[in-house]
């Protein structure tokens, strides 16, 4: 990865949420091969300690900040930290989610339902809020919020999951329209069925990720390329776009 991207991020700081195992272990691993310094948040103390110990063992700079997103003082602590360690934040990676509700809408429960978006929306919301003082002072800035297609579309049995990310989606194209004249960019990206953990004890039919059998099924490792793309962007590059990994309209 290092040779493929040419170091295309030296000397930028990228905080990604969710970077414990997945698409955020993943970037974060690219990022860092970039050469980014890395910061790491996950609720999981472990899995936060592998990925930074990946990181720093190929050459990388790292910090890990155990952090849950739907807790604003724990994300404000995060970004103090992040920028206090490495001296300023350039990119945010909004990754952190699940669904944790998959009925339809008449056999839902409340509390499963309001937990999708409490993690999906509400914490990208605390994420995005606290990163942008920090951007500012940069002069510049990428935020890179990871979307859905069913975001665009929804599917049933996925309420939750989908007006969550549908709002996710409308708060990127609101952020980037604010942010616009500090050349701080605020994109999506459609990573499309990856083969993470979200689908863990998924019922049958009921996974998100089998959601369209035609789709490519993809790794984790198969995002870094569009994440990589869109956090080297110029700083007067594309915002308010959806970046799509999907082979058919979302």
């Amino acid at each position: 990865m290092d040779n493929l991207y040419h170091r295309v991020l030296e000397g930028k700081v990228a905080v990604i949420t969710g970077a414990g195992r997945g698409i955020g272990k993943a970037v974060a691993l690219a990022y860092a091969g970039a050469g980014a310094a890395v910061v790491c948040a996950a609720r999981s103390q472990e899995e936060l300690a592998e990925t930074v110990r990946a990181i720093t063992l190929a050459g990388g700079q790292a910090l890990a900040v155990k952090t849950d997103v739907t807790d604003e003082n724990e994300v404000n602590s995060l970004f103090e930290k992040a920028a206090g360690h490495f001296g300023g934040i350039d990119i945010l990676l909004v990754n952190a989610g699940a669904n944790y509700e998959r009925e339809t809408v008449e056999n839902s429960r409340s509390d499963g339902w309001i937990a999708t978006v409490q993690l999906n929306l509400f914490g990208a919301y605390y994420c995005m809020h606290a990163a942008i003082p920090y951007l500012k002072q940069r002069g510049a800035g990428k935020i890179i919020t990871v979307g859905s297609g069913l975001g665009h579309r929804g599917f049933p049995g996925s309420s939750a999951y989908s007006c969550s990310k549908a709002g996710l989606w409308m708060l990127t194209r609101i952020l980037a329209q604010e942010l616009l004249e500090y050349s701080i960019s605020v994109n999506e990206l459609i990573p499309g069925p990856v083969n993470t953990s979200i689908d863990d004890n998924a019922g049958e039919g009921k996974s998100i990720v089998k959601a369209i059998e035609s789709e490519w099924q993809k790794q984790p490792e198969d995002v870094v390329p569009m994440a990589l793309f869109l956090a080297g962007q110029p700083d007067r590059g594309p915002t308010a776009q959806s970046f799509s990994l999907m082979r058919r309209d979302v």
